[in-house]
């Protein structure tokens, strides 16, 4: 079971709320790892050499539409916290990204979506077949450059988390148009989702820099808060009209039945004829998902972002989100200054502060 660490007095851990000085700390973060992430960049390119074309097309299409590239950066950072600085945690951080990218590739698939970071996705270029197959070139090329490493205790990381990804994917799917779903399933999910990848992120990090067991464990900890606070922003962002161009179609989780927490906490505070019509409303988009009928009736879900503007459900999403930045910085408290202890807090503020 995972020992939650105990949240520090906020004023502890402010959260920056300048942007313009948020934007210098993240800069600042990935400029110091600037190069690393570079040879990151050529590693994984240099993993998609087939004899299919299809995979360097779509190598080409998924890595030219950028990403923030936060799990390697993890590991690049969490190694260089740790003492490590050699060339495995290239190799180590490639593999990270190229699973990260095989699970999004999926995902567009499993979630009917058109548009990855404002482009469309691989599936609506070269349709699901192709995707998947894709997606699962990308899981076997990565999986490989962790067995060429050959650290047994990072393969069993990396194993471990392509298992509950995609458990998290499957329970997600299981309660997809389901109004009655509690909190505690909600985070079992984005635990498996989103958190996983993090906390394996810092995990391999913490490996190859050779740190006892009991400051691994902090490590995966700071990586699963970081990623947990950072879904809660992605969950957020859907519903926030005010944020930044996401890339992806509004309300698009609401469209494929996901409750997350704004509508969560919407329906925890709203009235039981409010609760009735929004069960209504995702019982009917289920019906319309399982004919495949196209949803082009936007407006059918404005209601549902009026409710969760009126029951304050961005801003307490947002403010959970903190929390977990807040156990995030706690859970390296104990590990020496310096800049790379910095770039990680720098990375922690950034999931929250981030309108994208």
């Amino acid at each position: 079971s995972v020992v939650r660490m105990p949240i520090p007095p906020a004023s502890d851990t402010r959260l920056p709320r300048d942007p313009t000085a948020q934007s210098r700390s993240i800069e600042s973060a990935f400029g110091r790892i600037e190069g690393p992430l570079e040879l990151v960049e050529r590693a994984m390119r240099a993993e998609l050499d087939s004899e299919a074309a299809l995979v360097n097309a779509l190598g080409d299409h998924v890595f030219s539409s950028g990403g923030k590239r936060l799990r390697p950066a993890l590991v690049l950072l969490v190694a260089e916290l740790c003492g490590y600085t050699g060339p495995r945690r290239i190799q180590i951080a490639a593999a990270i990204e190229l699973l990260h990218t095989a699970t999004l590739m999926h995902d567009d698939v499993v979630d009917v979506a058109d548009l990855r970071r404002g482009r469309p996705s691989a599936n609506a270029i070269w349709g699901n077949r192709r995707a998947v197959l894709g997606g699962d070139f990308l899981y076997a090329r990565a999986s490989s450059m962790v067995v060429d490493d050959g650290d047994v205790d990072i393969l069993s990381s990396f194993a471990s988390a392509i298992q509950m990804v995609s458990e998290g994917e499957l329970l997600q799917l299981q309660d997809s148009f389901d109004a009655t779903i509690t909190e505690a399933l909600y985070y079992r999910v984005i635990e498996r989702k989103s958190a996983t990848l993090l906390a394996a992120s810092c995990e391999v990090g913490s490996i190859l820099g050779g740190v006892t067991r009991a400051e691994r464990r902090r490590l995966c900890e700071f990586g699963r808060e970081l990623g947990t606070a950072f879904q809660l922003r992605d969950d957020a962002l859907d519903y926030d009209s005010s944020a930044g161009v996401m890339g992806k179609q509004a309300h698009a989780d609401l469209r494929e039945g996901k409750v997350t927490m704004p509508l969560l906490l919407t329906l925890k505070r709203c009235t039981v004829d409010e609760h009735q019509s929004v069960a209504h409303l995702l019982k009917q988009a289920a019906e319309r998902s399982l004919s495949d009928e196209a949803d082009d009736d936007r407006a059918d879900f404005l209601p549902v972002a009026g409710l969760v503007e009126r029951y304050r459900g961005v801003p307490d999403t947002i403010e959970r989100a903190e929390l977990h930045v807040q156990r995030a910085c706690a859970a390296i408290a104990a590990f020496p200054d310096g800049p790379a202890s910095q770039a990680l807090v720098d990375l922690a503020h950034f999931a929250v502060e981030r309108d994208r």
